[in-house]
């Protein structure tokens, strides 16, 4: 496919594989990131979707092919280099503290703090008032900024994790199924938060195996099986029917269909 952007990728990976041994878990995998754009990636599980995006983090090294970063190319050791250059990973299962409170875990382990040594002390105001602030300004209406994270909804967690993101510089976001276990109402709150984070020009990369989710929000779209890319479309290339049918499997739906039909006598 021919590009579609006329900026550059912030982010790009060219033919990128993931070996365990002998066992290829990824292979000839390309995709390109761009600023204020949503590129959804899409498998079902083994499709390879968490390698790919373990290797965009940080968390592992491609053993083939190139990333580059700003168009040059770059490797990263650790998910902390990734976070540094400005890539940061929200996984399914979120980093929190259920008992703490929303404005610790917005800062957790990244605290704001006055004075030094013995003398050291949390700045609580400020950290309150600029977790209450960043919150409202992804359009996230908490009743209490003291509350317990954990007393909140899985789909208002995900937002909260998605600010706590675009507060910190991320020019990249990775969101790790972040619908998956949430229902339909949930899911579209999380989905309109997605794009408020691509509307201030952040390029978020969205792992999903549902494609219902991903099509209305998405701008291009990455299709994996079995550590192997289907596809890589952008949106006026593909139809939501055109993309289930892939994810779906296509022929091997419409023969399952047909084997599920009752008969005359049923």
């Amino acid at each position: 496919m021919t590009d579609m952007a006329t900026n550059a990728a912030v982010v790009e990976v060219r033919d990128v594989g993931k070996s365990y041994g002998p066992v290829n878990a990824l292979a000839g995998v390309s995709m390109s990131v761009f600023e204020g754009q949503v590129t959804c990636v899409l498998g079902d599980n083994g499709a390879g979707k968490s390698t790919f995006i373990k290797m965009l983090a940080g968390a592992h090294t491609p053993s083939e092919g190139v990333m580059l970063l700003d168009g040059e190319p770059v490797t990263f050791s650790s998910p902390r280099e990734a976070l540094d250059a400005g890539i940061a990973t929200v996984y399914q299962d979120l980093a929190v503290v259920p008992l703490m409170p929303v404005w610790r875990n917005f800062f957790l382990g990244s605290e704001m703090t006055r004075g030094w040594g013995p003398f050291r002390r949390l700045e609580t105001r400020k950290m309150k008032q600029i977790a209450q602030s960043e919150l409202a300004n992804m359009g996230i209406d908490l009743r209490d900024i003291d509350q317990a994270i954990g007393t909140l909804s899985g789909g208002e967690r995900q937002c909260v994790a998605i600010a706590r993101a675009v507060y910190f510089g991320a020019r990249i976001l990775i969101l790790d199924e972040p619908t998956a276990a949430l229902g339909v109402k949930q899911s579209g709150v999380v989905l309109k938060y997605i794009a408020r984070a691509r509307d201030r020009g952040l390029g978020v990369v969205f792992i999903t195996h549902n494609p219902h989710h991903a099509y209305p929000v998405g701008d291009r779209f990455l299709l994996l099986n079995r550590g192997t890319s289907m596809g890589y479309f952008e949106k006026s290339e593909i139809t939501i029917s055109e993309l289930t049918a892939l994810m779906a499997g296509g022929a091997e739906l419409d023969s399952l269909a047909h084997e599920l039909e009752r008969g005359p006598e049923d």
